[in-house]
């Protein structure tokens, strides 16, 4: 539902919001910040200031005052949980508060500068699942080891996800300790253990459940979207080294599960509106999805038109003052199946998901090689040293590197709106 809140010609009294590229008053995204010496409660982030939610709580009315109240804890469940409503009625009442100026006076106070906060973990995750979604990664990374046959027969018939573990999910700004593990190499005889040598990023987007259902009841594809209640940005951290001696049978175990990254603004979707798209059309001679994973209107407008940047920043390039390097620039709309279809399939057994469950999209790449998620595809397998323009080269990630992933929305006729970053440096195997 495309309404006032955004409208392009809208402005907040707030300067700092306006013309901001990822926080105007058209975004308006949910996280959980701590202002210095006090408990961490959630927050709208506007401008380079950040609401806080409870705190103008007596400023709203009826609904919305009782969805801002969810927010005074230190997780933002018992507001995903509320729903796609509530979350509706509170965007709106703080959009209203944001651009009366008559309000302004009232609202400041509980305005905190962006800078001076500690951002949290927006939820409490229970569980995590991470999606294969991104076809091309699927098939470039297959063709790595299944060159005739790159692609199993049952990708375009099921969304194919494993269990990821929740308990590691960090917020961005957290290192990520290189992980120890058994790895093999092809000529050794037997696998040895250590610090894995082929550290990987994924550049994934994080799909966060709202309203939940009870065990046993599948949620319709038609129902989907109205149990998800935002998106943020996603790392999937791999050790690829690792991930090749153990995934089989089972799949990914200890090559995932050492950490995984997400930005800590939950952009709704209901700030998402605008910038929703057709899914892509399937390649001639693609199966149509099965009836429960098909619904028109998901197919008319299941996507989103976001853009996704990856930027490697080496210890030398920050020792010299020197920028970030762009490793690949991808879009969200290279998801083989939509977010409304992941969910509904991972429900279809009657599997129960609740409020601040994650579900990772899988690694998001393009056809071309600007766009090439990780950099087990940008590298070749590790045959291809990349070149960072500074006298260094990368097959994967080395100690002291930063990743900072960061993503954009934008459409014609509408303010462009931003997720933050997703970042993390890589600390050494401990």
């Amino acid at each position: 539902m495309i309404d006032q809140t955004h409208d392009p010609k809208a402005d907040s009294w707030l300067a700092s919001a306006k013309g901001h590229p990822e926080f105007p008053v058209q975004n308006l995204p949910l996280g959980v910040f701590s202002p210095a010496n006090r408990k961490p409660r959630g927050g709208v982030a506007i401008g380079d200031r950040i609401l806080d939610i409870a705190a103008v709580a007596p400023l709203l009315d009826g609904a919305a005052r009782e969805a801002a109240l969810l927010a005074g804890g230190a997780v933002l469940n018992p507001l995903l949980g509320a729903g796609r409503e509530a979350l509706r009625g509170l965007r709106h009442a703080l959009f209203d508060l944001l651009t009366d100026e008559g309000r302004e006076h009232e609202v400041q106070p509980h305005l905190h500068p962006a800078a001076e906060c500690r951002l949290h973990l927006p939820v409490e995750i229970g569980d995590y699942t991470d999606f294969y979604a991104g076809i091309h990664h699927a098939v470039k990374v297959g063709s790595l080891f299944r060159p005739d046959n790159p692609l199993l027969p049952n990708y375009k018939y099921v969304p194919i996800g494993y269990h990821g573990r929740a308990s590691s999910v960090t917020v961005s700004g957290r290192e990520v300790a290189r992980p120890n593990g058994q790895t093999k190499a092809p000529d050794a005889p037997e696998p040895g253990f250590g610090p894995s040598r082929r550290l990987d990023y994924e550049l994934e987007m994080a799909i966060w459940v709202g309203a939940g259902n009870p065990l046993g009841e599948p949620v319709p594809i038609a129902e989907a979207t109205d149990h998800i209640a935002g998106l943020s940005i996603l790392n999937d951290w791999s050790a690829r080294d690792i991930q090749a001696w153990e995934y089989q049978p089972l799949g990914p175990f200890l090559a995932k599960s050492f950490q995984t990254t997400v930005s800590p603004w939950i952009v709704t979707l209901d700030a998402l509106a605008p910038y929703r798209t057709a899914q892509p059309s399937r390649a001639e001679g693609d199966p149509r999805p099965l009836p429960y994973l098909f619904a028109p209107e998901d197919q008319e407008n299941g996507a989103f038109n976001l853009t996704m940047e990856v930027h490697l920043s080496t210890a030398k390039m920050r020792s010299e003052g020197k920028a970030s390097f762009r490793l690949s620039r991808g879009r969200m709309t290279s998801m083989y199946w939509t977010a409304a279809q992941l969910l509904a399939h991972h429900t279809s057994n009657g599997c129960n998901l609740r409020p601040g469950d994650l579900l990772g999209t899988g690694t998001l790449s393009g056809e071309g090689r600007e766009s090439m998620g990780s950099l087990l595809e940008l590298s070749d397998g590790g045959k291809q040293p990349l070149d960072l323009g500074n006298g260094e080269t990368r097959t994967f990630l080395e100690d002291g590197d930063e990743v900072i992933i960061t993503a954009f929305a934008e459409a014609e006729g509408f303010t462009r709106i931003g997720f933050g970053e997703c970042r993390a440096r890589i600390a050494p195997a401990r």
